[in-house]
């Protein structure tokens, strides 16, 4: 069934409205995935604050240009789905991989982030670094490390201070 023209332009702004809010779109072959499957993965990426949606190609392809995104013609050889990365961006390529990697038929074209085009492989890398939580807690405990450090020095100087003058008392006590 054909879709009217009206409903195109809305779907290419919606598109556009989405390319603007990601930081990051993964671009994906679902032929294969049954319906059940497809929902399992929805659920994951939404989980992760992440969109997937089934895009029409040359509606795809309007709406790049419209938004001023690369349009690689290997990225969308074929039907297409797109995860669209709100948050973080590793998180939902981990999501997508690994459902990749468990289902056999789910495929990574590759995606991009800002107007830089990445390819499969580079999305694979993508997914195996930390995600955006777990770099942030790294970056806080080495932040910590020093001051954690610092206070130990200054509190083992009292500690050994009080120590000193407890250990005092007690030999003053039997004499007192």
């Amino acid at each position: 069934m054909a879709i009217s023209r009206e409903k195109k332009e809305r779907i290419v702004a919606d598109l556009v409205e989405e390319f603007s809010r990601s930081q990051a779109l993964i671009m994906t072959d679902y032929r294969g995935l049954k319906v059940e499957e497809m929902r399992t993965l929805r659920n994951r990426l939404r989980e992760e604050s992440c969109g997937y949606h089934v895009v029409k190609n040359s509606l795809v392809k309007l709406a790049m240009e419209k938004a001023g995104l690369p349009f690689e013609e290997t990225l969308f050889a074929g039907p297409t789905a797109i995860g669209f990365c709100y948050e973080d961006v590793v998180a939902p390529a981990k999501a997508l991989v690994g459902y990749a990697k468990e289902t056999k038929t789910l495929s990574i074209r590759g995606g991009l982030m800002g107007s830089q085009i990445i390819r499969e492989g580079e999305m694979i890398s993508l997914s195996q670094l930390p995600t955006r939580d777990k770099l942030l807690a790294q970056m806080i405990a080495q932040l910590q490390a020093p001051l954690v450090g610092l206070v130990s020095v200054l509190s083992d100087g009292l500690r050994t201070l009080i120590y000193l003058l407890q250990a005092r008392a007690e030999q003053m006590e039997p004499q007192g």
